[in-house]
């Protein structure tokens, strides 16, 4: 009998796993082309932003997004050291290899004349010095890789500009047709890729002509760059697809040092009028500067080569008319500037404002018992903050004129109505009540989010910004912390409702434990590789609890293993999918299969432990375990502890404690976000289990301070 949890366990962990099989469709059932079937022209134009376009500045850019699809381009790729951008050279050299590259040097150096033979051929100096920096790199980038996947299929590649000679050269460096402008090559029938430089804008900022970026040299700089543009669309063979990208930001004084997103725009082929999306970033009106090699090689019907990581730009559903749609991709680099202007401060005020209502609760709670109400309240709205952050995305509060208050009084007020549905109800009067609420909602709110596209994390404080490209989709490693968090503290929630059918409360808590899991996991969902394991151990932990069963170090290691194996199988099987549907569960297996595994190891690790000195986090964690076991589990002046009050009134709370602080501390030990994800776990756990001892403290009676040290069950009424 007391095996049951674990095998019922097993079982739906069998079912979980047959679910991922079925669907699986072999790799080798991707397409396998071995001809050139189209053209594509691509115009790379560094530094270009949506806020740039306008029907008189920039008529042809504009004609050119209003019968074609738009999005924001992440740029990211290798930044030069001690700046946060993409160089020039960086984005043209990442359009070669597929994957984030870099170029020599501090800083964004000119971008290399090519070396031109009469034939019109080209070399780019000191490519082998180009090669070496890539694979002295993080991502071990393979330059020339479009290139020879072009050429392979048998088809012909011109270049346009010193910066397009870089994305167009092979392997060896070569670029096999090239001009320095679109007047030296005026018939390009002959080939099936083009790419053009427009680089107008970053040389000017190079050259300081454009100052803060804002200015008439910079405008001036876009016409000119529109220009461009226009000479080259003139001579766009009938039927090709033409793709626009700005692809790095712009060096030089003031922006230089300020990442932003970019143009990114396709026209002809199968792109009409919409917006642009693609499966890296699972995000409409979104894709990234790795994206256009898979999208130059799909339209070409060319297989995309191994080491190319970004996947084809693919239609993202209607979109409004062109004035509509800049202005809100314009919005979404606001979005991203604004984010980066605020997210300091608001931890900072974040961490500041917990520590001092931990020690305001630690006086009351010990000292003031006429204001425990208060106490209370305040503890709901506090644990009901952290999923607040992320409700605050369904509000434009970046545009506001100032977006700090705008968004401190967002998150507040999805906190007060969080807090507010919390006691809206009977429950209110149960020492778990509202705690529960407020646990659900985080639960399920996120759940919803990454089933329906991961909307909310986007931009949020506490989540991924698509400017630094690091996550497009799925759990975020601070989200996952209040999703883990809360649906523990929910299970625990409901095995107390369910006490007195024992059975049913496990069933109950293993069947949400398993779907929140698979939700964390599951490649079109969560997708999150770290998170499974540590979410396994801590739904373990809890469901052993609630049912009166030990914690023993054998179990935990087992389930350990399971959770390993599970998130491991998972990823297995996306890698089993063709690889342009694959999801970066299935890339990192790739990339263990490629012998990468053990720098991608290194480099989270190495993030990991970085993240220790994020003194504000860290503090915030100590001092919340400090108060959890140092105020709450010691005894107040009316007697018993108030944290042993509440797990007398409600002995489930002690299983869904332990549960989230296993999950939060083994998310800590393996993931890059390191001490962020506990920080947020106890920014969820702690005051809810404070609302929790307080009412447990309510429904008390006092005892005299002679008794105030006298063990738990001595002082505390029976259980109602």
């Amino acid at each position: 009998m007391r095996r049951r949890p674990v095998g019922l366990l097993a079982s739906i962990l069998a079912l979980v796993v047959a679910a991922l099989v079925l669907p699986v469709s072999p790799a080798s059932a991707a397409r396998q082309a071995t001809a050139v079937t189209g053209r594509v022209v691509v115009i790379g134009v560094p530094g270009l932003r949506w806020d740039d376009l306008d029907p008189r500045l920039t008529p042809a850019l504009w004609g050119l997004a209003a019968r074609g699809s738009s999005a924001s381009l992440s740029t990211r790729a290798v930044p030069p050291e001690g700046l946060p951008v993409t160089c020039p050279a960086a984005g043209w050299l990442t359009v070669s290899a597929g994957q984030r590259a870099g170029a020599p040097g501090a800083g964004c150096g000119p971008l290399p004349e090519p070396v031109t033979a009469a034939d019109g051929t080209a070399t780019i100096p000191n490519w082998s010095e180009l090669v070496a920096v890539q694979q002295a790199g993080p991502f071990k980038a393979r330059l020339g890789l479009l290139a020879d996947a072009v050429t392979a299929a048998g088809g012909k590649i011109a270049a346009i500009g010193p910066g397009a000679a870089l994305a167009a050269a092979d392997l060896s460096g070569r670029v096999a047709t090239y001009a320095a402008a679109p007047a030296a090559l005026p018939d390009l029938t002959p080939y099936a890729l083009v790419v053009a430089e427009a680089g107008e804008i970053t040389r000017a900022q190079a050259d300081d002509q454009a100052d803060d970026g804002r200015g008439q040299a910079r405008r001036a700089a876009v016409s000119a760059a529109d220009r461009t543009v226009a000479e080259v669309l003139a001579r766009v063979p009938a039927g090709s697809a033409v793709l626009v990208a700005g692809l790095s930001d712009s060096p030089g004084r003031g922006e230089g040092s300020i990442a932003h997103l970019h143009v990114a725009i396709a026209a002809g082929g199968p792109y009409g009028h919409g917006w642009l999306t693609a499966t890296s970033t699972r995000q409409r009106a979104l894709v990234t500067i790795t994206d256009v090699t898979a999208t130059v090689t799909h339209l070409l019907g060319v297989p995309t080569p191994e080491g190319a990581v970004g996947r084809a730009w693919s239609g993202g559903g209607a979109a409004p008319p062109v004035t509509e749609a800049a202005r809100g991709l314009a919005d979404a680099d606001l979005a991203s500037q604004v984010l980066r202007e605020v997210r300091e401060p608001f931890f900072i005020t974040l961490v500041a404002a917990q520590l001092l209502f931990y020690g305001l609760a630690a006086v009351v709670v010990r000292r003031h018992r006429r204001m425990l109400t208060t106490t209370r309240v305040v503890a709901t709205v506090s644990g009901a903050l952290p999923v607040s952050i992320f409700l605050a995305q369904l509000v434009p509060w970046w545009g506001f004129a100032h977006p700090m208050p705008a968004l401190l009084g967002t998150i507040l007020g999805f906190a007060v109505l969080v807090a507010g549905l919390a006691y809206a109800g009977p429950w209110r009067r149960h020492v778990l009540g509202p705690p529960a609420v407020v646990a659900g909602i985080s639960s399920l709110a996120l759940l919803a989010d990454v089933v329906t596209g991961s909307r909310l994390q986007v931009n949020a404080v506490a989540g991924y910004e698509p400017v630094t490209g690091g996550r497009f989709y799925g759990f975020g490693n601070m989200a996952f912390a209040v999703y883990s968090t809360g649906t523990i503290l929910l299970l625990a929630a409901v095995a107390c409702v369910l006490r007195r059918r024992p059975r049913l409360a496990v069933a109950v808590c293993v069947a949400y434990g398993l779907l929140a899991i698979v939700g964390d996991g599951w490649p079109t969902w969560g997708a999150d590789f770290g998170g499974v394991p540590s979410f396994v151990l801590g739904v373990a932990v809890c469901v052993l609890m609630v049912s009166g069963r030990r914690v023993s170090v054998v179990r935990l290691g087992l389930i350990a293993v399971a959770g390993a194996a599970l998130i491991t199988l998972i990823a297995v099987l996306d890698w089993l999918r063709p690889a342009d549907q694959r999801t970066h569960l299935g890339a990192f297996v790739q990339q263990v299969v490629g012998g990468e595994g053990g720098s991608v190891v290194g480099r989270k690790l190495g993030a990991m432990l970085h993240t220790l000195g994020n003194l504000p986090l860290t503090l915030l964690s100590l001092v919340a375990l400090a108060f959890l076991f140092l105020v709450l589990a010691r005894p107040s002046r009316w007697g018993a502890p108030a944290l042993s009050l509440a797990y007398e009134r409600a002995p489930e709370l002690r299983g869904g404690l332990f549960g989230a602080l296993t999950a939060a501390f083994a998310g800590f030990l393996i993931n890059d976000s390191g001490i962020a994800i506990p920080a947020m776990a106890l920014t969820v756990a702690v005051p809810l289990t404070l609302a929790a001892s307080v009412r447990a403290l309510q429904t008390a009676p006092p005892t005299t301070a002679a008794r105030s040290s006298a063990p738990a069950g001595a002082t505390a009424p029976p259980s109602p």
